[in-house]
């Protein structure tokens, strides 16, 4: 044959169109080329595949793809001269002689007149090139295909060539090219070797990730893997550093740590341990008092004695308890019954309870008892007011309820005293040393504790009743119903400043160093400075006048309750309204502010008493017709609520008790009831 080729010859089959007639049909015709042979085999008939899996076996295969393509749909219909052209005339590569009887054969082949033989290929490999590329456009005729520079003496590409849109991507035979994916596949490779020799299961588990961006790689610890050297820090540190590093552990933690090791139990258990944890969870808050704040408190602290070896543990457990018992709302009620009339007032804490009432009198209840031990003036009746029959419809109800009357207790003194209330007892407070009182016949009396409760001494800076009182120690101050504020001496009793600017009953009260806030039926909270006697700030309701108000010992916050059946928690610093506590369907009377233990009781008209959690603002307790009429004073400690109703009674909602444990919570008695006179001894034992 001659080397030049008469292109003229080199002309398209007569009816060719340029689309192979399997494509019209919906069928794609298939050369199968046995790679290692140089006859050539007539390609067989297949459906075409859904997706082009042949890139997914190994890429010594897939190489020759491009090859096979081109020429299954380049079938020459002229050869002359061992050259072949396309429809164009591009040139392609120089046959070799070994090739000429293959490309006469296949010619001459007519492709529809001869069934297609089955080749003796690998079954992977008659997928791989069955494999459907009905998304592409069946002609090649594509001036961007490779040259002759391109196109190596083994009938291969040097080059990698990417796919066009008309023809499907060359691989070149290069063995430095995919180096990362060959890193890829080693990857994965061993990580299924690995899966396949150590995992029994392995229907179960899945390689996840691609082995080389570490998206979805697996960091647990293999059992293949070799362990870390871990040592048990008991063993390693000192005893003393190894109890205080637990001592950062909180309680259920601590729990679990103790069963570790008998070391460990050993640790987990130190009581100074404990101590730490009790406190962290059950102390006071930090807060900034002022330096001449009362040492007064309401109640209890629940911190137990000032003992170091208490039993820290226990403690904690009794009072995680007591929390239980407040969030299910399940409390003891127990009546005191001894006075004729309204009771106003109360405070109390671990060893007595104070009341002032109606009938002109002060008692004195014992807190553990409930009898009532002394009686603080003469009563302005001699009979009791007729009391209802408790009936609570609505809302948790006490799971026992207790009963002391102690009507038949009389004032019997042998020495008359000297000066008494003649007027309703409306407003007491006490410390240690003095208690105070203010009454509606417009005076307050400072009593002697220490002196067997002497009235020691009688002001009148009010031309109205006294409606509340507070005092630190340092001052007094008072409010009447005379819209006036008045500061004096606790020592000498002698009037610092009388305070002006209310235009209504300055109902409530309350005093912080060199601060104080009161409350007024015209609808305003006033803050005031002590050292120069002027209003600093303002604090108006939404509605109406306010009843009650209260001073946290940080002085950072003010709330104040009324008429409008609301609670309000102010900013002192900036005036600004931060919550509203809602819930009353009627007056708010009374406030009081448990700072320990973050809560804040109200007591209303509606004749209920709620607690909120001051952090937050959600309801704690919600208890309703526990006494027959208004609640005119509630205070609170960090496991009982006491209030007094407008019925005569003082009722002690009693969350802890018959519950194991809480007489570790109580501090040293600060009062010796032994030492009362002859006459209180008489009392306590009577009935």
């Amino acid at each position: 044959m001659s080397a030049d080729i008469d292109r003229s010859i080199a002309r398209p089959v007569e009816g060719y169109t340029g689309r192979l007639p399997e494509e019209e049909e919906g069928d794609l015709p298939v050369d199968e080329l046995d790679t290692g042979s140089n006859v050539s085999r007539t390609p067989t008939r297949r459906k075409p595949r859904a997706s082009f899996s042949g890139f997914s076996h190994a890429m010594s295969d897939l190489r020759t793809l491009p090859k096979r393509m081109t020429s299954q749909r380049r079938r020459s219909p002229v050869v002359a001269n061992n050259t072949i052209h396309n429809d164009l005339g591009h040139f392609h590569r120089t046959l070799q002689p070994a090739d000429e009887k293959v490309v006469e054969e296949s010619a001459v082949w007519d492709e529809g007149s001869h069934p297609l033989p089955h080749s003796k290929a690998p079954g992977w490999l008659r997928r791989c090139m069955s494999t459907t590329l009905r998304h592409r456009r069946r002609t090649f005729d594509d001036p961007s295909r490779p040259t002759t520079a391109q196109w190596t003496h083994n009938n291969t590409y040097s080059i990698p060539v990417p796919a066009t849109g008309t023809s499907p991507p060359a691989l070149p035979e290069n063995s430095t090219s995919g180096a990362a994916a060959r890193a890829a596949a080693a990857a994965q490779n061993e990580m299924l070797d690995y899966l396949r020799k150590y995992k029994k299961d392995r229907k179960d588990r899945k390689v996840r990730g691609d082995g080389e961006s570490g998206v979805g790689i697996d960091t647990r610890p293999s059992e293949m893997e070799s362990t870390m050297a871990r040592r048990d820090p008991f063993r390693e540190l000192p005893k003393e550093l190894f109890t205080h590093i637990l001592s950062y552990l909180d309680a259920p933690s601590l729990i679990n740590s103790e069963l570790v090791s008998r070391q460990w139990h050993s640790s987990a258990t130190d009581r100074l341990v404990w101590k730490q944890i009790f406190h962290s969870d059950f102390g006071p808050q930090t807060q900034t008092i002022p330096e001449n704040s009362s040492d007064f408190q309401v109640g209890g602290r629940g911190l137990g004695n000032t003992q170091a070896d208490q039993e820290w543990k226990r403690m904690w457990k009794v009072r995680k308890a007591l929390h239980q018992r407040w969030t299910d709302r399940h409390a003891a009620a127990i009546y005191l019954e001894g006075h004729y009339d309204s009771v106003y007032c109360v405070q109390f804490d671990e060893e007595k309870i104070l009341t002032g009432s109606r009938d002109r009198t002060i008692r004195i209840w014992d807190a553990r008892t409930y009898q009532c031990t002394r009686i603080l003036g003469v009563p302005a009746r001699s009979t009791p007011v007729a009391l209802q029959p408790l009936t609570n419809n609505s809302g948790p109800r006490p799971f026992t309820k207790l009963f002391f009357p102690q009507f038949k207790i009389q004032l019997e003194p042998r020495v008359r005293p000297p000066f008494y209330h003649v007027g309703s007892i409306l407003c007491l407070q006490y410390d240690d040393d003095l208690m105070i009182t203010g009454s509606s016949d417009c005076t307050c009396i400072v009593w002697d504790i220490k002196a067997d409760w002497k009235p020691i001494r009688r002001v009148r800076y009010h031309n109205a009743g006294v409606l509340d009182i507070c005092f630190d120690k340092k001052h007094v101050i008072s409010c009447s119903k005379d819209t006036s504020v008045c500061l004096w001496d606790r020592k000498t009793g002698e009037q610092i400043h009388r305070l002006s600017g209310h235009r209504g009953p300055v109902n409530a009260v309350q005093l912080r160093g060199n601060l104080a806030v009161s409350a007024s039926g015209d609808g305003v909270a006033k803050l005031w400075n002590l050292v120069s006697g002027s209003c600093v700030k303002e604090f108006p309701s939404k509605d109406r006048g306010m009843a009650c108000v209260e001073f946290s010992l940080d002085s950072l916050t003010i709330f104040a309750g009324g008429n409008d059946q609301v609670i309000y928690q102010f900013d002192a610093s900036t005036g600004e309204l931060l919550r509203e506590f809602k819930g009353h369907s009627g007056l708010v009377r009374s406030l009081h502010l448990d700072s320990a233990n973050g809560r804040v009781v109200s007591g209303s008209y509606d004749t209920s008493v709620r607690a909120y959690d001051i952090r937050t603002g959600s309801p704690i307790v919600e208890l309703t017709g526990w006494t027959t009429s208004w609640i005119l004073s509630a205070k609170l400690d960090y496991r009982r609520i006491i209030a007094t109703s407008q019925d005569g009674r003082a009722v002690i909602i009693d969350f802890g008790y018959n519950l194991p444990g809480t007489e570790l919570l109580e501090q040293q008695p600060r009062l010796d009831m032994s030492s009362l006179s002859e006459d209180t001894a008489q009392l306590r034992t009577g009935d």
